[in-house]
């Protein structure tokens, strides 16, 4: 499925440099190249868009493909210069806000919510993943990647815990939905960098979407080992807690399945 003949206009209004494309093989490596080697032409918000990805990549080096046509991989440049150090830990979790409100903002009826980090749920069924990468040799620079299935059939989808706008019967304005991505990432980046009450907005947006949070969750932990318990927080840093047995226990990163 080629891209659409009128382009993305809402998009491309959001943007300062909406580079759509026909096919890719991940929209966020060549975002990282093609930032890295034309900085001046690629300013905060620079972002790239197609339907066809051919070698995605997922968060814990996982490989996302998905039939051409049946998909929308965005991948956007932020310029952080003016957020705290401190503060960065919440960028995919914004990235992750901004989906989820731009998944809800298609229609009424949808139960969407945030997996902690930063997967999008309609009906506890992913239909978005994010990916947020460092630029290498600039600490300053990120990109965010984001998959959304669009037009998957319920026969395409990868697996059972996925879904998508086709799957649930729901048509979707791609345009919006990018326009709607774009504008909550830079409202987001901009409050990290302000602070104060900004950075307590972030908090409590992200908490309040979050539907891991009063969850029983089971985590795989980096060192391959399984904690079990109940999420009941995010701490100042956007890490996830985890109350198991009594003893709460912090997480940086891990894969997380809700139970139940």
């Amino acid at each position: 499925m080629s891209i659409p003949a009128h382009g993305y206009p809402l998009a491309a209004a959001v943007s300062p440099r909406l580079h759509v494309i026909e096919t890719v093989d991940s929209t966020n490596a060549k975002l990282l190249r093609d930032a890295f080697d034309d900085a001046d032409g690629h300013p905060h918000l620079a972002a790239l868009v197609t339907r066809d990805q051919t070698a995605g990549r997922g968060r814990l080096d996982r490989v996302w493909t998905t039939p051409p046509g049946s998909a929308l991989a965005v991948s956007v440049l932020l310029r952080i210069e003016a957020v705290p150090v401190a503060a960065r830990g919440w960028i995919p979790l914004i990235a992750g806000e901004a989906m989820r409100a731009a998944v809800r903002a298609q229609g009424d009826g949808l139960d969407v919510a945030l997996k902690w980090p930063n997967d999008v749920l309609v009906g506890g069924l992913k239909i978005s993943g994010i990916l947020a990468e460092v630029m290498p040799g600039d600490p300053h620079a990120v990109v965010v990647g984001a998959g959304v299935n669009t037009a998957m059939t319920a026969a395409q989808l990868p697996v059972p815990t996925a879904t998508s706008f086709a799957a649930l019967n729901r048509r979707v304005d791609e345009d919006r939905l990018l326009a709607d991505f774009l504008t909550g990432l830079r409202d987001g980046i901009a409050a990290l960098a302000v602070g104060g009450a900004g950075m307590d907005d972030v908090r409590a947006k992200v908490a309040a979407a979050c539907g891991t949070i009063d969850a029983e969750v089971s985590v795989t932990l980096p060192d391959e080992t399984t904690l079990r318990g109940r999420a009941v927080r995010l701490d100042p840093d956007g890490r996830l807690v985890v109350d198991a047995a009594g003893t709460e226990h912090v997480v940086a990163a891990g894969d997380v399945v809700h139970v139940r």
